[in-house]
């Protein structure tokens, strides 16, 4: 299946327009759903036979999708699983999903990443405790760019 530009843009005009805070598409080769939150939309993608969180064009592909490797000095990185504009906070001026000291768990919520107007919860997929935020507040990431570090949990 193929989406145009412009069956995207219906797809999200009719979103914002919509009364539900939940909704799921089915096909034969994926089932997406959009869960309306504080911080606008996020999704979950799920394929046949596999089971992630994603961008709608993005699905489990590259350096991102990875499981973190600690690096030569013990960190954890985090890295963007799809290109955007990365956001620590749910919303302006609330409080950031997590701060330099922060505890996180495997599906703590770091930031979201907002595509094509959607915003897609990043989990930390790690445990441990945050010791450095790269990325800036509304920055636009790469897919794979470093987020975040994390000092493992014991």
């Amino acid at each position: 299946m193929s989406l145009s530009h412009q069956d995207v843009q219906d797809i999200l005009r009719q979103l914002d327009d919509c009364p539900y805070d939940e909704m799921t598409l089915e096909t034969e080769h994926y089932t997406l759903t959009l869960r309306r939150g504080d911080g606008g939309w996020t999704q979950d993608t799920e394929t046949r036979g596999q089971r992630q969180e994603a961008g709608i064009a993005s699905i489990n592909s590259g350096e991102a999708a990875k499981e973190p490797e600690p690096t030569e000095t013990g960190l954890l990185e985090i890295r963007a699983p799809m290109v955007g504009t990365f956001y620590r906070s749910p919303k302006p001026g609330a409080d950031p999903f997590v701060d330099m000291g922060s505890t996180v768990r495997e599906d703590s919520v770091i930031a979201i990443i907002e595509v094509m107007k959607l915003m897609n919860s990043i989990s930390a997929r790690v445990a441990g405790e945050v010791v450095e935020i790269v990325a800036e507040d509304a920055q636009f990431v790469e897919k794979g760019q470093l987020l975040m570090r994390v000092r493992p949990a014991k």
